[in-house]
């Protein structure tokens, strides 16, 4: 074929493009381990002294093993959130007439467009009249919002790919709505659901500005936030440190999104087929 000409040329542009992002994960990688980085050129050997903050708290930090189960309760708690509430929206908006349907999903793609920073004053005061300020679960709730319109859509793609005919036979016989939805449509948007959950996951685990904002006491950091004091500090940056801990913020979701990437690839697809 006449286009397969052009691939060498795109391979190489969007080589060309990850270029950058290919020479930070090589320094972030050499720094983690090495005592001194001269561009991209480790001095002095080998050293694990960067990753002490695997053993020992880092000056009035809180332990990286109570930080790390925050950042999985934060995590795991909005992909559970967005892809409960966003399975059974869509399944009724895909499914069930009611009035205002249209109206709903028009807000609902409008609410999506909205970036989070432009509500933040409004959430830091809804949360502070909750009494969920300074709460994991507050940053939980609110980031789990924030994705549910997105979420919401992607879904309803997959309900929508239903046969009608699987629902009517179900109902003839006897089946209720509730049961449809449990134990036939459920099962046949699996792949909708790993691949929502997935993106919700790694969403949460890399958001920074919502945990910044809303969390202010060092009991409920994130990694996010651990990371962030590290390059903040009053004194010189230790960026033998910041790489260690950025490494070790970066790994296990790079890890999921490698088990994951077939399922994110399904939210462009829209379909029941997995």
């Amino acid at each position: 074929m006449p286009q397969t000409r052009f691939w060498p040329l795109l391979a190489l542009g969007l080589l060309a493009l990850s270029l950058p992002l290919l020479v930070g994960y090589l320094w972030l990688l050499v720094s983690a381990f090495s005592p001194q980085v001269h561009g991209l050129k480790p001095v002095g050997g080998l050293t694990l002294e960067h990753w002490r903050f695997l053993l020992e708290p880092i000056g009035q930090r809180p332990p990286i093993g109570r930080v790390l189960l925050n950042t999985l309760v934060y995590a795991s708690g909005v992909a559970f959130l967005v892809v409960l509430a966003s399975s059974m929206a869509a399944y009724a908006l895909s499914r069930l007439t009611f009035r205002g349907r249209g109206f709903y999903l028009g807000l609902v793609l409008v609410l999506h467009a909205f970036p989070a920073v432009s509500l933040l004053i409004a959430i830091f005061y809804v949360l502070r009249l909750l009494g969920l300020f300074d709460t994991l679960t507050g940053v939980i709730l609110v980031q789990a919002s924030l994705l549910l319109p997105l979420g919401v859509w992607v879904m309803k793609g997959f309900f929508d790919a239903i046969p009608w005919d699987l629902e009517r036979a179900a109902l003839v016989d006897g089946a209720s709505r509730w049961i449809f939805f449990l134990r036939i449509a459920l099962p046949l948007v699996r792949p909708g659901l790993f691949a929502l959950g997935t993106f919700a996951l790694i969403a949460a685990w890399g958001e920074f500005i919502l945990p910044y904002t809303l969390i202010v006491s060092n009991r409920a950091w994130t990694l996010a936030l651990y990371l962030q004091s590290l390059l903040g500090a009053v004194d010189l940056a230790d960026y033998g440190l910041v790489a260690a801990v950025g490494l070790f913020y970066f790994l296990p979701v790079l890890g999921l999104f490698l088990l994951g990437q077939r399922f994110l690839l399904a939210i462009y697809g829209g379909g029941i087929k997995g």
